[in-house]
This record gives structure tokens, sequence and C-alpha cells, in this order.
């Protein structure tokens, strides 16, 4: 039997819209038809697959203002929305002119002239996914374009809190000959996702350490692999050889991007006593230029806070922070205006180790800034985390470099922000800590994450 739950929008605190939660017995239906799909998917072959990924760019195009339309009313932020279109488009794109090299048959052999093997790549037929709400048709695509390239049919489940986008988006989808066949949603809560891994062959989940955790061990009970990408609690490294406005810049894009809801945003920084006070003053300037978009979607750089849930944290930890001893710069407070709950741009000194804001993900618009006397404490305090998804270093790049090189962090970005966008087709990363687990999602890994390895390994005779 179905159910329903209800979806609040984020700038008036209102339910709006709810959606349609499929039974156990309707899933494994959908399942079925996703894998007899995915047996014509694999014959049409690799040129085959990519060509309908391409159709799918084109059909997103035919539905572009519905999908954005239904983005910005679940986020409460236009701007981004759009971005987020234009990035399943560009993703896709660069997943197609690279996944023939990344697919390429291997074959080799060994000092027995007699002994070759060939490798041959089996795709998982059903790949299961579990995106978040921060960023909802990216992180519910990004590891999908690889898979269904791959030769997977993939079955999404994205968050509850966002899901509008579905309709308008798999409208697109069913558009596409063959894609339609092996790509579907399934709307619903954490019990839906635990269905999914039920009946998926192998599962991605990007979200919290906490359902991480709860992910990892429903597939593990069944023996089937999954791949977790977690959250961060991300430093940037400001050094006395930076330049405190290129700094400053920097780090207030990184930690405010769609308002802090990046898992990769900057959410503590250490600065060089030297540099210290100047970057100070460059980011507060820069933070207070900010403004929020209460007034309307395409009004300021700053949307409201799309988990409300998340509103309670951000609180507690500014509480908890203010308590120890911090000082608030600028900013400092959440905001209520219509029934949508914004967070000010917020600037913290005199910040510690001890603070939760310095120790657990906050995913808010909120920089607190430390002050260090050696790289060598800076790379000490940047490690003091059990998270190690990504690190920022600013200054001169041989220094930058080598402060990078001793952070636990899969991505490392000298002298600018998450910039693994641009050689993600290439260059590959994991998480460190508890930040995830499994193979990169980027670069030829990206792929090989849903394929099978077969080695055929022939003896020939010596007479042959």
């Amino acid at each position: 039997m179905s159910r329903a739950i209800d979806v609040t929008n984020p700038r008036t605190g209102i339910v709006d819209h709810q959606i349609e939660v499929a039974d156990l017995p309707a899933l494994q239906a959908r399942a079925e038809r996703l894998r007899a799909g995915q047996r014509t998917w694999t014959e049409i072959g690799l040129e085959g697959r990519k060509a309908a990924m391409l159709a799918m760019c084109d059909a997103v195009d035919r539905h572009y203002a519905a999908i954005v339309d239904a983005l910005s009313v679940d986020t409460g932020r236009h701007a981004m929305s759009v971005a987020e279109v234009e990035g399943l488009k560009g993703i896709t794109r660069m997943r197609v002119a690279t996944a023939a090299e990344a697919l390429a048959a291997a074959t080799g052999g060994s000092g027995d002239g007699t002994l070759s093997f060939r490798q041959q790549y089996v795709p998982y037929p059903l790949v299961g996914i579990i995106s978040p709400w921060n960023y909802p048709l990216i992180l519910s695509m990004i590891d999908a374009i690889t898979a269904l390239l791959a030769g997977s049919a993939v079955l999404a489940k994205p968050s509850e809190v966002t899901p509008r986008f579905i309709e308008p988006f798999m409208k697109a989808v069913s558009e596409v000959e063959y894609l339609r066949d092996v790509l579907d949603y399934a709307a619903g809560d954490g019990e839906t996702g635990g269905a999914v891994i039920d009946v998926t062959d192998m599962v991605v989940f990007t979200g919290s350490v906490p359902t991480g955790r709860k992910v990892q061990e429903r597939a593990a009970a069944q023996f089937k692999t999954a791949f977790l990408e977690l959250g961060g609690n991300d430093p940037a490294v400001v050094l006395d050889s930076a330049d405190a406005d290129e700094a400053a810049e920097i780090v207030v894009r990184g930690a405010m991007e769609n308002s802090g809801q990046l898992c990769c945003s900057i959410e503590r920084v250490y600065a060089g006593r030297d540099i210290y006070p100047t970057f100070v003053d460059r980011v507060v300037a820069r933070t207070r230029a900010l403004t929020m978009n209460t007034e309307g979607l395409q009004s300021g750089e700053l949307g409201p806070v799309i988990f409300r849930k998340q509103a309670r944290i951000l609180q507690a930890q500014l509480d908890d922070a203010v308590a120890k001893g911090a000082r608030v710069l600028t900013g400092g407070k959440l905001i209520e205006k219509d029934g949508g709950i914004w967070c000010e741009p917020t600037v913290l000194v005199d910040v510690t180790q001890d603070m939760e804001i310095m120790q657990a993900e906050t995913f808010g618009p909120i920089i607190p800034i430390a002050r260090f006397d050696e790289p060598e404490e800076a790379i000490r305090l940047a490690n003091d985390t059990v998270f190690g998804l990504s690190a920022t270093v600013i200054g001169d790049e041989e220094e930058a470099v080598a402060v990078g090189e001793r952070i636990n962090a899969g991505g490392v970005w000298i002298n600018d922000f998450d910039t693994m966008g641009g050689v993600g087709d290439r260059a590959e990363k994991t998480a460190f800590g508890v930040s995830g687990l499994g193979g990169t999602r980027y670069g030829h890994g990206g792929f090989h994450r849903f394929l099978r390895k077969k080695a055929l390994i022939v003896r020939k005779s010596e007479e042959a």
C-alpha cells in the first residue's frame, strides 16, 4: 500500500506538496523492469549508451524551465538551481567524452609466452543511488551518469526534503529511447532508501555519516557493495605568504556557496599570525557585502536553510561557540521571515578546537577563523578531525603544496576552492576518515566502481 509524505517549502515553512511513496512490491516490480531494460542497454553498446546520454541533455533543455522551477521551490534559491541543470549537462558530456578510454578493454601476457589474459568488465545489473537534499538533481545523477555509461541500470532515491524535480526530470528522461527503460526514481524517505538497497545489486549513498553507517550495515548484511560519499568539516589554511584579498575571496566563496550547504564547503579557517589581521578584515568586509534572498528567489546571494532541522544545528553550534569565548564580527543570527529561516553570513574569531563548530559538520554560511604561528601548527589543527573530505591551502604555491601534501583529505585545493570539476575526468580522490568509503567517483575509477572485473586467462600450447 502506498503512503504520502508532506513536503515543506523552505521559504514559507508551509507544506504545499506531497509525494506518493511506493510500497515494497511496487518497488520490486520497478526493479525487475529496470533489470529487463538493462539487458538491452548493454546490447546497444557503449556508442548507443553515449548517444542516449547526449539525447538526455537535449531532452533536459526541452524541459529546462520546469526542472529549474521545481529545484528553485524546493531549495529556495534560483541561481544555484540553474547551475545544477547546467552542471548536469556538463558532467554528462564530459563523461561521454571520456567513457571509451575509461572502459577500454585490457589485455596482457606474462613471462610465460603461452599464457595471456583478457580483462572483461561486467556491470552490476541494477545500481541503487540514495542522494541528499542540498543539490537534489546533481547528486542524484553524478554517479548515475557513469553507472549508466558503464552498462548498469539505475534506481535513484533522492531526499524527501527536495523531491519536486523528479516529475519534470523524468518527463525529459521518458523522451529518450533505451534510457527511459534503465533510469527511474523512487520518491520516499529512509524506509524507501532501505528498500532500494534491498532490491538493487549495489548502492551509492551521499549524505550524513550516521545515515551512511546504516546504509553500510544494511548492504553488508546482504553481501552488497556500498560506496559512501559522506560529510566533512573542511579546513582552509591561509599561509603568511598569501595575498590577503585573494585569500579572502577564496575563503568567502568557499564558505558561502549555496549558503554553506555543500559537503566540501570551507567550514574552519586557520590563518598565519602575520596575515591574520588583514585577512580577517577582508573576510568581514566581503561577508558583510553579501545579502540573503529574503525578498525573492532572485534577490541576493544566500538562500534559506533548506532543511529546517539544519537550522537547529546551526543555532546550537553558534551558541556553543559564543559560550566558549568566540566573538561574532558580523552576522551570527538566524532570521525568520514569512515562515522561512535564513542564517546570516557570519564570521567568528577567537575560536578554539574544542568548539562544536570546529569539530562537527556545520552546513551553513559561517566562517570561524583561528590563528597559527607556524605551518606545522596549521597542519596539526587541520588534521584534528574525524573527517577528511577536502581542504584548501592558500599561499606561495611551493609552500602551499608542501602543506597540502600533509593534510589528511581526499581533495586539496591549492589557491582556489572546489576545483575538482575541472580535472575530475582524469584526477581521482577518495575520502579520508569518516568522510567516505570505497573507490573514487572521479576519473576512470568513477566508471570502474560499477563494474565487476573478470579475467579470462588463456593457456596456448607451445605448438600453437
